[in-house]
């Protein structure tokens, strides 16, 4: 593929005699079209040259030569537009998508780098909420488009299968177990249990004690314990795969909290050894004030860990498993000094330098309620499988109405609307704090994920009706310069740096709302042009491209998590 901003970056940096990357950094697209195809804004030049803006992009224009691949540069304000040869452009775009098929925009950025991503990791015993959701989506296309990029990729579910929390349900089924059908329903029943012995402890400190202990139970191997613990663990797994096999969500490793409860002695060891661990009330800390981080406890005053002690044993682990070069950590920013006090105290465990700079925590925001925060312990949340199952109820009561001879109904359904809550957790910048509303996330219209899935559809229909899919060499590319097909072309031209500027600020909003724009070209070139028409050149032309526009949208969407539909 011709990479047109090198190309203006290294015309940029011999007239200027700067270093090529720091150009092609600074080179943007302009918010109008209008305006060409790549901007550089010459003020970036301003200290260094010490002249204006202006003096520099008429400089800079008269040292740069257009040539077959830049057809024109003119100048506004401070900046250098260059408006570049969309033959070129469409000819590169249509044979990569005609060679590579559903490769395209891949590449192999990633060969030989290890990254690690952390998602999803619910609670044991506790329901499998939209909070959780969101982590799983973000976490998972994140997981598909490294792995797309050439990464060694390596998905991990650090389930939150230890601590005290356990201890209380261990209580709460001795006490109440007998009154629930636990293995036709164990999550309903491990949560109202939960909230129930949640309530008691609020009540009586002396059971709250108790809970404490039989945690302590489960750390010391003790038998009832550990087979209750293993029993509410199993359980909880095999519902948690019924949710993971609907969204399409794969793991690469189930190590949860608990893998690292007898790798956690040699993380004490060596704050030890380095003279950081601190006694407090009985409790050990690392003093981490100096850094404005507080204090970091490894271990409480009765002896037990907490899960800072767990994940500092996981990078441990980790780093000598993997020896990667980035983890990520998909968990909500309300985590944000959690993982700074880790990443802080990580530097005394001698883990090599390229991990300790690998360490990264993707921060998204939080899923509330209208009424406010959701809460396990209340009981307040929504189940992601009731939530899951009313999209796909939803899809099939318009299918029936509109449809009702669609063949597989009920699979393409459930694409749709799995796709439709896949896509409403993605579509935003994943920091933003996003208030749950039914509405909202099944809403089927404007920049949704059933929209995208629509576009892709009329674009099977559109095959379907021309009956073939010609080859690039009998496709005649100057018919495929009119306003409309440039604008997708150019979309599609940008698909791979779409995807690499996801990995770079680790953000699948990028791709959701570039497949947004893809469609809404698409269909703007689709109601402008006739397609099947009695010119056979310009139908060769047009059904290719639309072909081409198919390919991207299902690939793109497959790296969200979003299977396409046959029929709507």
């Amino acid at each position: 593929m011709v990479d047109f901003k090198k190309i203006i970056g290294e015309k940029i940096a011999k007239a200027s005699e700067l270093e090529i990357e720091e150009i092609v950094s600074y080179i943007e697209i302009p918010p109008n079209e209008e305006m060409g195809d790549y901007a550089f804004p010459c003020f970036k030049l301003a200290k260094v040259l010490k002249k204006a803006p202006q003096v520099i992009a008429n400089e800079l224009k008269e040292k740069i030569e257009v040539d077959e691949n830049i057809e024109k540069i003119d100048i506004v304000g401070g900046y250098l537009n260059f408006y570049i040869n969309k033959l070129i452009l469409a000819k590169n775009v249509l044979e990569e998508i005609e060679n590579l098929g559903e490769k395209y925009g891949s590449n192999n950025s990633g060969n030989g780098k290890n990254i690690l991503v952390e998602y999803s990791s619910p609670n044991i015993a506790k329901p499998f909420h939209i909070g959780h959701l969101r982590n799983t989506v973000i976490g998972s296309a994140l997981y598909n488009i490294y792995k797309f990029l050439g990464y060694n990729t390596i998905g991990i579910n650090h389930l939150g299968d230890y601590g005290t929390q356990f201890g209380k349900m261990i209580e709460g089924y001795k006490r109440w177990g007998n009154e629930y059908d636990i293995e036709s329903n164990p999550i309903d029943s491990f949560m109202d249990i939960y909230v129930r012995i949640n309530n008691l402890c609020k009540e009586d400190e002396s059971v709250l004690e108790i809970c404490r202990d039989n945690f302590k139970k489960i750390e010391e191997g003790d038998k009832e314990c550990y087979e209750l613990w293993n029993k509410f663990k199993d359980l909880s797994l095999k519902e948690f795969q019924r949710i993971y096999d609907l969204l399409g969500v794969k793991f690469d490793s189930l190590n949860g909290e608990a893998f690292y409860s007898d790798k956690m002695d040699e993380v004490v060891e060596k704050l030890e050894n380095k003279g950081v661990l601190k006694d407090s009330e009985g409790a050990k800390i690392v003093d981490l004030e100096d850094k404005d981080l507080g204090v970091c406890m490894i271990k409480k005053s009765n002896g037990s860990t907490i899960y800072a002690t767990r994940d500092l044993a996981a990078i441990l682990y980790r780093s000598r498993t993997y020896n990667f070069d980035k983890c990520l950590y998909v968990v909500a920013y309300e985590q944000n000094l959690h993982f700074k006090q880790i990443f802080e105290v990580a530097k005394y465990l001698d883990i090599p330098e390229k991990c300790l700079n690998g360490l990264e925590h993707v921060a998204y925001g939080m899923v509330r309620l209208s009424s406010g925060k959701m809460s396990t312990r209340e009981g307040t949340v929504i189940k992601v499988d009731e939530l899951l199952q009313e999209a796909i109820d939803r899809v099939q009561k318009v299918i029936e109405e509109k449809n009702p001879d669609m063949e597989n109904r009920e699979e393409e359904a459930k694409k749709i609307g799995v796709g439709a809550v896949i896509f409403s957790n993605l579509c935003t910048t994943i920091i933003k704090d996003q208030v749950f509303d039914w509405d909202t996330v099944l809403n089927f219209n404007g920049e949704t994920g059933p929209y995208i899935q629509y576009i892709y559809v009329r674009t099977k229909s559109v095959l379907e009706k021309a009956g073939y899919i010609p080859k690039l060499n009998e496709i005649n590319i100057e018919l495929l310069q009119d306003k409309e097909s440039l604008k997708v072309l150019t979309n599609l031209y940008n698909f791979e740096n779409i995807l690499m500027s996801v990995v770079e600020k680790n953000e699948p909003s990028i791709l959701a709302r570039y497949l947004v724009l893809l469609s809404q070209s698409y269909s703007n070139f689709y109601n402008e042009n006739k397609i099947i028409d009695d010119d056979k050149d310009v139908q060769n032309a047009r059904v290719f491209l639309t072909q081409a526009t198919g390919t991207v949208l299902k690939i793109g969407a497959g790296l969200l998590g979003i299977k396409m539909p046959n029929k709507m």
